[in-house]
């Protein structure tokens, strides 16, 4: 009741407070989750990382986070604005009639001016978290959206997939290297048709990745942690072309060079990953090759 009152003696504006369109669409959190289960299956069933999907599930989650922390901040500023529109005009002695009563004395005026600039600062205030948290919700239905169109493309192409590994089997690493017979033959293979003057890195003990697995390695295209330029760079492009080339026929999973993946297996397109920060982490300076 006193909420109900606290709005009809604001303003206007205020009104708005009482109806405003706070609340999240009910089901989005559940499709998110639904879809999140949906990309951990397709993993599995893909044996192995998928980036770029990940990126997307990653990047539809913090859309979603920034909608609830939005969300929040708006009931927190409306409880404020009621709070004070209750303290100010009802509790404070206030009322309708004192307002225009203290408008036409210029003794009060000041007060008046107090009143009605604390008012338009915390509603404004409101305002811009409304016009904020309905454009969060807009981006997250986006980013959700395309969580969707990833996974069901994934979908349309898992029966070939499903196919190749089977092809391939599945290797285990041996006690000398620490990577699968295919990651050794792939690697011998790249080596003797490229020269790499900067090395290449393989097993990472204690990687939850690939190289965990011993079923990825690093072709460095320059060193220091540069990003590789001319002719490097144009020998990092050679080896992304060989290995989609001849990808399929010797069991490459993926590859990542210059932030783009590029799945071998669904033979899509490469495609932009989410930036991880540094030449290093977004694949400038080599190339990545994963295996079945």
């Amino acid at each position: 009741m006193r909420r109900s009152l606290a709005c009809l003696l604001v303003s206007g504006l205020l009104l708005v407070l009482c109806v405003s369109p706070s609340e999240a669409e009910p089901d989005q959190q559940a499709k998110l989750n639904k879809l999140t289960k949906q990309a951990a299956a397709l993993a599995k069933a893909y044996r192995g990382e998928i980036a770029t999907l990940d990126d997307t599930r990653k990047a539809a989650e913090r859309a979603d986070a920034k909608v609830k922390k939005l969300k929040r901040d708006l009931g927190a500023a409306e409880r404020r604005a009621i709070q004070f529109a209750q303290t100010t005009y009802m509790g404070g002695g206030v009322d309708a009639v004192s307002i225009f009563t203290m408008a036409a004395d210029p003794a009060q005026a000041a007060t008046l001016a107090w009143l009605s600039s604390e008012k338009v600062e915390r509603l404004g205030n409101v305002r811009r978290l409304i016009d904020r948290q309905k454009q969060a919700a807009k981006e997250a239905d986006q980013k959700i959206a395309d969580l969707e169109k990833d996974i069901k493309e994934l979908k349309g192409k898992q029966a070939d997939v499903e196919k190749l590994l089977a092809k391939f089997g599945f290797q285990t690493p041996d006690a000398g290297t620490g990577l699968t017979a295919r990651m050794v033959s792939i690697r011998n293979a790249i080596q003797a048709q490229f020269p790499m003057p900067y090395g290449v890195g393989c097993l990472r003990p204690g990687d939850f990745g690939e190289h965990g697995k011993g079923r990825a390695c690093d072709f460095m295209m320059s060193g220091g942690g540069s990003m590789a330029s001319g002719n490097n760079k144009a020998r990092g492009d050679a080896l992304l072309q060989w290995c989609i080339t001849n990808g399929r026929a010797l069991g490459i999973m993926y590859v990542i060079w210059q932030q783009k993946y590029y799945d071998i297996r669904t033979g899509a397109p490469g495609k932009m990953m989410a930036d991880r920060g540094g030449a290093t982490a977004n694949h400038y300076d080599h190339v990545h090759v994963s295996v079945l």
